[in-house]
Formats: C-alpha cells, structure tokens, sequence
C-alpha cells in the first residue's frame, strides 16, 4: 500500500456532527490518503466520539477533539484552525463527515494549494443522478449572491465545503465577528477571504448524496437554514456596499493585466 501524502503545513480537517458510524469509512478513507487527519467532533450524542477515540489511539497519524456541546460547523472548525495553528500548520482541507465528499481528491487538492500557498482552494461540485434537486437549484442562488458580493472575483462554488483553507486569515476573519459559526460557514468564508485578497482556485469534485439505507445523514433543515443563509447574504451584501470602491478597484487591476 502506498503511504498517505503528508507535509508538515496541511492537514485535513473533519468537522462530525451526529454523522453515525459513516463517519468511520470517511477517516479510514482520508487517512488513506493524507497525514494527519485531524476530527472534531461538535457534540455528537450518537456514540461515535468513543469509537473515534479509539481509532485514534491506534493511528499516530489521526488526532480526535471533542467538543462538549453542539456549536455548530464553523465553530468546529475554527476550534481545529486554531489547535493547528499552534502546531505550526499553514493550511487545513476541510471535508464534510457524511460521505459526500471525495477522500481522493485530496492529494490533488493539497498539491494545487502548495503550488498557491495565498490563495484557497474551493471544490466545485460534481452531482450525480441522486442529487436531490432541490439543493442542486437552490444553490445556485447563493452562488449568484456570492459572485455579486465579490464582483466576480472567482468563486466557483460557495456551498461545497471540500476546501483548502490559509489558516491565519480565516482565522483573523473569523474572530472579527461573530458569525460563519453554523450552516453559514462555507460561503461567507469564501466570499470574506476573497475581500481580503485570497484569491479562489477551483478544482472540480465529485460529490455524492448518499440515502439513508447506504448510511447517509442529513442534519439539512430546508427552512432554518435557507433562512440562515438570507441573513448570511444580507449582511455580506451590507459589508459588499462598503467595499464596493475597492473591489472595483480590484476587478479593474485584473482586466488590466
């Protein structure tokens, strides 16, 4: 077998939440190909922080952190941001726990953020058949919203949360404010790090849905969390206004290149 990838300035990062005993394959899956892994899990109740544990104290090269209560996606993440930081790493691949994203792509994910240690890796997704359609369509508005929030500066995709992260700005743009902790994370971090000047690199990736009989598990709620996502684009489109001039300034350097 070939050992996983590693480096000593990205890891891959896991957010659980309730996720079920699918959250097992996706470790074992991105330990196949990455060292180290790192999961937090954000106050699951199912069970599988013991059995995480466990691998863990088996596998030098996975490390698991366990939150008391249910904080939310971002706020897990953000805890693992900053434990990596103070470990000296630069970057983290962020990846859901559900089986949708692709462990394979990983190593091709970490070379292209090597090669462009400034700027952030997004995934754009690739749907299969069982996509539920809804999302599919639904997300094309907050793509919309978020390419109109960042004057088209590149983001490919802002919902798809398979990413290579610059830790020290996300980090920075995170404790600036008190929001990004919940189902919002993933588009405001995109569109606040392109405001910073972190550019968007996409790369395509697979993404599947997988149904309750193969182990999948929603925690998606179709009214909360679009509503969530409506104040999410209301307060980027406030903060868009008042960076309006620059960004301009911005798009007008990139077509003068």
């Amino acid at each position: 077998m070939i050992p996983p990838a590693s480096t000593g300035t990205h890891l891959v990062l896991i957010p659980s939440y309730d996720s079920g005993a699918l959250v097992y394959d996706v470790v074992r899956a991105a330990r196949r190909y990455w060292t180290p892994v790192w999961v937090v899990v954000d106050g699951s109740t199912d069970g599988t922080a013991t059995g995480l544990q466990e691998m863990a104290a088996g596998d030098p090269g996975l490390r698991v952190f366990v939150l008391p209560v249910n904080s939310g996606k971002g706020a897990a993440v953000l805890h693992g941001l900053e434990l990596a930081a103070s470990a000296g790493f630069t970057h983290a691949l962020t990846m859901d726990a559900d089986g949708q994203h692709p462990a394979a792509a990983i190593p091709d994910f970490m070379a292209t953020s090597m090669g462009t240690l400034d700027a952030m890796v997004l995934g754009v997704p690739r749907f299969d058949a069982d996509a539920p359609k809804l999302r599919v369509q639904g997300r094309k508005v907050s793509n919309w919203f978020a390419n109109l929030e960042t004057l088209w500066l590149g983001i490919g995709d802002s919902l798809y949360g398979f990413r290579v992260y610059p830790i020290a700005p996300l980090c920075r743009v995170m404790h600036a404010q008190r929001w990004m902790r919940r189902f919002d994370f993933d588009p405001e971090a995109a569109v606040r790090l392109c405001w910073c000047g972190v550019s968007p690199i996409n790369r395509p990736a697979p993404v599947s849905y997988l149904r309750a009989d193969q182990g999948g598990v929603s925690h998606f709620n179709y009214l909360r969390d679009n509503a969530l996502l409506t104040w999410m684009h209301t307060r980027l489109l406030l903060g868009f206004l008042r960076r309006l001039p620059a960004l301009l300034r911005r798009r007008l350097g990139m077509v003068h290149r």
